[in-house]
């Protein structure tokens, strides 16, 4: 089984927060490349080799001194599998709260640069890392419930109104204030489903409104009820005021007719009297108006 590990990367750890590779300092790791185990002093059990900072991470080989009965001991272990993971210790020198060095999850600040002072060897590690820092000459462990030398981030609420904590917005969600923060964000997203639900049927419904008036205005149309040119200013219409107050207006509207239908026709008995000029001249003026 090989030996080389991977000592970090920029991924977010389980702790909530990440340490950029790039901005890591291996120098002083370099001069003494320790191999502790579980981060204890004076249980040196051998040194990390070949070193290597490339491609987003750093790496290296563990290699076992196997002076002590404990570096046999790991030795072994590590060569069978049942320890394989590392934790590094590092002194952090600067963070950033940038929001484009924020991944999803993140809770602590970015630690942008550092120095690398030890690597352990660790029985369970925060992800693929088990990162610790020093801070200030200490050794912090950024365990739930335990002391962070990271600062907190804080997302400002767009309407510059104080951000509740936790306990306040449970409350406000109907929740026990002892909720914690998942239990708040899946009430969240509980209420995010349901207003999606209100807003497709708020949805639907208006397209239902508009094909029932838009129906309701071609068929006015087609009765010759109204001009076709018209057909926005009625949609508009039954929008603002509803299908029944359109229905009701437009059925009080009379169908258009053709000039030739207001005219009277000419007795047809056998018995009527003579047509003069002008009644000759109104039956022609009638037959064209029929051949339209």
């Amino acid at each position: 089984m090989g030996n080389r590990v991977r000592l970090t990367n920029d991924t977010l750890n389980s702790y909530g927060y990440r340490v950029l590779t790039d901005g890591v300092d291996i120098t002083q790791y370099e001069r003494n490349p320790i191999l502790l185990y579980m981060h204890n002093r004076g249980k040196a059990i051998g040194l990390i080799k070949d070193i290597k900072k490339e491609n987003g991470e750093i790496t290296g080989e563990l290699a076992f001194d196997e002076a002590t009965e404990l570096s046999t001991q790991c030795k072994k272990q590590w060569d069978f599998g049942s320890l394989r993971m590392v934790s590094i210790g590092f002194e952090v020198i600067e963070t950033s709260e940038a929001a484009e060095l924020i991944v999803p999850g993140q809770r602590y600040a970015t630690v942008t640069k550092a120095r690398l002072i030890e690597v352990s060897l660790v029985d369970i590690g925060a992800n693929n890392d088990a990162i610790r820092l020093h801070k200030d000459g200490q050794l912090i462990t950024l365990s739930e419930g335990g002391d962070c030398p990271l600062p907190r981030l804080n997302h400002k609420p767009t309407n510059n109104q104080p951000q509740m904590d936790i306990k306040t917005l449970a409350l406000t969600l109907g929740l026990p204030e002892t909720a914690d923060e998942a239990a708040v964000n899946a009430k969240l997203a509980e209420l995010k489903t349901a207003n999606d639900d209100v807003e497709n049927i708020r949805r639907e419904n208006e397209q239902l409104k508009l094909s029932q008036v838009t129906a309701a205005v071609d068929a006015a149309i087609a009765a010759k009820k109204i001009p076709a040119e018209k057909k926005q200013h009625f949609l508009d219409l039954g929008k603002a005021v509803g299908i029944d107050t359109l229905t009701a207006t437009l059925d009080a509207i009379a169908p258009a007719q053709k000039l030739s239908s207001t005219l009277e026709t000419a007795p047809a008995a056998d018995d009527a009297p003579k047509a003069g000029p002008w009644e000759l001249r109104m039956a022609e003026i009638r037959e064209k108006l029929k051949k339209q």
